[in-house]
């Protein structure tokens, strides 16, 4: 969330920024400033009618004393004035604050300057790439084919269990999956990340401390008995540990790193892009977040990025980084990297991780601040994430791009301790 003194003060780069996320923000910005006002100018009335009340309140006593009764009569009935008119006032400030903040959540994100300009994902800029695309057999064949040959994966009975979109791992699919968790999990701890294991039903509060909510609703599945909701990504619970937290300067910048299964409801049932793994309402996810000071946040952001490009280096996959354009950019994000690896038997680049830094638009909405060493004054922190990684697409590149001719997979040389075993 902006903050209401940054708008007021820089309307038109706020209205020029957002253009670049192809939002026209001119009137919506206009209702806030001009709301903001009448917000403001209530609480200068009020506070003004409240040391008058104050000041006729301790005269009122002395008034009496002096036996001016008549003076002092007419004051009395003035408190009583003004305790009206103060009330009134105080209530229009409560409506125009609500106005006001309600109005505010409306607003993306800042894009940072470096974000290109473009409309669809077509539009993002290739930063740079690694790996080589790997020369397949003749017959070779997509994942979905390959997990049905070996039995790893079954969507069919996870359609039977719940529903299309979460499908149930077997056998070596199973393993398979424990052991990228474990592996992603050890490289973060590795790079000085702090593990946490949080909770995957989320309230509220901590949907819009992260900007899901009122954004995203509808893409969020909804405990509604309890008014929980199953989270997207462990971004939200875990950036929330810090709602309402003030650190100290010394502590940032923080590091964590949490598994947890997502759920998105938006999956999609059609076309060969949603096909098999590509898509699904279920999936599991390591994420790195970061609480950071504002003036390192963009060097940490490259020091995130780097992370991720370290494990589809290590994974052996093909890959590509993309820095996306101002409308292929979520609404919470200042700059995001995005990852794709090489699908080999699909012939196409498969997203697999998100690495943004949200500058301090969630803090905003978290109230999660440091307090500065020198100064004391306390000043809204950066906070920033990254997929380290989504399993699915991982899964579904390595199955299809280690295969050989007989429908065999080779396992990468850096999982197979955690796999037990070198082939499927």
């Amino acid at each position: 969330m902006l903050t209401v003194k940054y708008i007021t003060e820089n309307r038109e780069d706020v209205i020029t920024r957002l253009a670049k996320k192809h939002v026209d923000a001119a009137t919506l910005v206009d209702n806030i400033i001009a709301t903001d006002e009448k917000r403001r100018s209530a609480k200068v009335q009020a506070d003004q009618l409240q040391n008058e009340m104050n000041t006729l309140s301790k005269a009122i006593g002395q008034m009496y004393k002096e036996g001016r009764k008549e003076e002092a009569d007419a004051a009395k009935s003035r408190t009583v004035e003004l305790k009206e008119d103060i009330k009134n006032l105080t209530t229009a400030f409560a409506e125009y604050d609500a106005a006001v903040n309600a109005l505010v959540v409306q607003l993306p994100n800042l894009p940072h300057d470096s974000v290109p300009f473009g409309r669809t994902p077509e539009e993002n800029v290739v930063v740079r790439s690694g790996g080589e695309i790997p020369q397949l057999p003749d017959n070779k064949q997509p994942h979905w084919d390959l997990i049905k040959q070996h039995d790893i994966v079954d969507f069919e009975l996870g359609t039977k269990l719940t529903g299309a979109g979460f499908p149930v791992y077997k056998g070596k699919g199973a393993r398979l999956q424990r052991a990228l968790i474990n592996f992603f999990l050890d490289e973060g701890v590795k790079s000085g990340y702090f593990e946490v294991q949080p909770p995957i039903l989320v309230n509220e509060d901590s949907g819009f401390g992260t900007g899901q909510l009122p954004d995203k609703e509808g893409q969020m599945y909804h405990a509604t008995a309890d008014n929980f909701y199953l989270i997207p990504t462990a971004e939200v619970p875990v950036t929330n540990i810090y709602r309402d937290v003030v650190l100290e300067e010394s502590e940032l910048p923080i590091r964590n790193i949490a598994y947890t299964p997502c759920f998105r409801r938006e999956a999609g049932s059609w076309g060969a892009h949603v096909r098999g793994l590509n898509r699904l309402h279920q999936f599991d996810k390591v994420e790195i977040v970061q609480i950071a000071h504002p003036d390192k946040s963009y060097e940490i952001l490259e020091t995130m990025v780097a992370h991720v490009e370290g494990l589809v280096n290590k994974l052996g996959l093909p890959y590509r980084i993309l820095r996306l354009c101002g409308g292929d950019m979520s609404f919470t994000s200042a700059l995001t990297y995005d990852f794709e690896v090489y699908s080999a038997a699909q012939e196409r680049w498969l997203e697999v991780s998100s690495v943004s830094n949200f500058e301090s638009f969630q803090a905003n909405r978290l109230k999660c601040r440091f307090r500065e060493k020198e100064s004391k004054k306390t000043v809204l922190a950066h906070t920033l994430n990254g997929s380290a990684l989504a399993l699915p697409r991982i899964v579904a590149a390595l199955l299809e791009n280690n295969q050989n001719a007989d429908g065999s997979i080779k396992i990468p040389e850096i999982l197979v301790p955690y796999t037990g075993f070198d082939t499927i």
